[in-house]
């Protein structure tokens, strides 16, 4: 199975989803005439993501998300999958959210959404103050295979990837909004350290990985930008500029999930092991 994955990174206004929703159905039109398949926007893309008390206004639901997409892109001659990051109203609850969309001809459809389970609350970050915590995994089947979902700080913690990989994804898409920080290196020291984790959790478990960043400024801090996409091997295929609105383009072929696998099985052998690893997690609380 072979596919082109995009990863856009730009610059949402604060709070103006119309226009935001605007950007993001040009970003797809553009990117999938350059045959894209699948394209992921960051996190906080609707809105921007600095919200604080202003969650509440800017959540939407994913219905009304899927809406605004499909209205926008009537002129798509072909099908396009979208990942889209947003604040999201559910029941009277609010969340960091992630959807995945199936936009096009006769097609308009949510395929999942997936809420942060991670939710930063030190620094300059206060998120469990404004949005509720996800309680589950986002795995599901599209028809470019078996593809998981998470958001920003969900891949600094190692246990979601392997949660992810071990579920069957082979693909792992994450939307982020990652202030850039620790200037004394070529690059901001976020994007090295995105850098490092992404191509580590791609290169153990064998998948391939897709980070899409929010870049341009929110009330005076600075999101890096440096969206990537990496192969299952652990090697960067395209990486984005810093802070420039931007997208980047790779083809995926799935086949390579199942060379990288045969030449370095750690995937089976976690999966061999998984009964007695979850002994060891009980016991261990």
């Amino acid at each position: 199975m072979r596919f082109r994955l995009a990863c856009a990174q730009f610059a949402p206004v604060k709070k103006a989803i119309e226009s935001n929703l605007d950007k993001i159905a040009q970003m797809c039109l553009e990117a999938s005439a350059e045959g894209a398949d699948v394209i992921v926007f960051p996190e906080g893309a609707t809105a921007g993501y600095f919200l604080e008390g202003g969650v509440l206004e800017c959540a939407i639901s994913s219905s009304e998300l899927l809406a605004g997409l499909t209205g926008r892109l009537q002129k798509l001659s072909r099908p396009l999958d979208v990942v889209v990051g947003f604040y999201e109203s559910d029941n009277g609850e609010l969340y960091n959210s992630c959807g995945y969309f199936e936009v096009g001809p006769d097609i308009s459809r949510t395929g999942a959404v997936y809420r942060k389970f991670f939710l930063p609350t030190y620094g300059v970050f206060d998120e469990e103050r404004f949005v509720g915590r996800g309680t589950e995994l986002a795995v599901f089947d599209t028809r470019f295979g078996r593809v998981a979902m998470l958001i920003c700080e969900d891949v600094w913690h190692s246990i979601m990837p392997t949660l992810c990989a071990v579920r069957g994804a082979n693909l792992i898409l994450a939307p982020s909004a990652s202030p850039a920080r620790d200037f004394s290196q070529s690059k901001p020291g976020n994007v090295v350290t995105y850098e490092k984790l992404l191509t580590a959790i791609a290169s153990e478990h064998n998948v391939f990985v897709g980070l899409s960043s929010l870049c341009g400024f929110e009330g005076g801090k600075g999101f890096a930008g440096g969206s990537m996409i990496i192969d299952p091997s652990g090697e960067i295929l395209v990486e984005g500029p810093l802070q420039d609105e931007h997208i980047v383009i790779a083809e995926i072929d799935l086949d390579e999930v199942g060379i990288a696998r045969a030449r370095s099985p750690l995937l089976s052998d976690l999966r061999a092991a998984w009964s007695d690893i979850v002994k060891l997690a009980t016991e261990s609380e």
